[in-house]
């Protein structure tokens, strides 16, 4: 038994060598998927609802309608869009250079569910119209007593809530437990 314990210590063991690299996998993935689906919903709603026409779903608690929204959440902010944009910008580079230090999938999936968000309205508010910098963001789902929202936003707020929960639980980025 002793010749057992001999080779254990307090410290805990290191990652593997791939581990980090296998979590920003996972961020870089999660991005990739919420901006594919974000782009993709976008691109369907605006061929399809541009003439103003609105689809209810699930006996109406649900709606699919398209707006553009010059501003940000609920519309504020209408004629700072090249400061939004500034800020997205902003988000994705800190994103991008904490990537590295990454050892929680958890941690891995939220950040990733902020990148994409980020990445998709970021898009719109440079490529859309009426111009480059000072594009709409297409919104497009609709539930009761709310804005009117899309999937990057979604995903913003739900890598949003996770990084709350992450936090109050003190989970770090590597993954370790703060100590209390």
């Amino acid at each position: 038994m002793a010749a057992s314990q001999q080779g254990q210590s307090d410290t805990p063991a290191r990652p593997a060598a791939g581990q980090p690299r296998r979590r920003v996998g996972v961020l870089v993935s999660v991005a990739l998927f919420v901006l594919a689906l974000d782009i993709a919903t976008k691109i369907t709603v605006v061929k399809t609802l541009s003439d103003g026409r609105v689809i209810p779903l699930l006996g109406g608690f649900l709606h699919l309608r398209l707006e553009r929204n010059a501003g940000a959440a609920f519309s504020f902010g209408t004629g700072m869009t090249v400061l939004y944009s500034l800020i997205a910008i902003s988000v994705i580079v800190v994103i991008l250079r904490t990537a590295r230090r990454i050892r929680s999938v958890s941690w891995a999936i939220t950040l990733g569910l902020l990148l994409g968000g980020a990445t998709g309205n970021l898009i719109d508010r440079i490529f859309r119209a009426p111009g480059l910098f000072h594009g709409w963001v297409v919104d497009w789902i609709q539930i009761p007593h709310w804005p009117v929202f899309n999937l990057a936003d979604s995903a913003i707020v739900c890598g949003g809530i996770l990084a709350v929960l992450l936090s109050a639980r003190g989970i770090r980025l590597d993954g370790q437990r703060e100590q209390r």
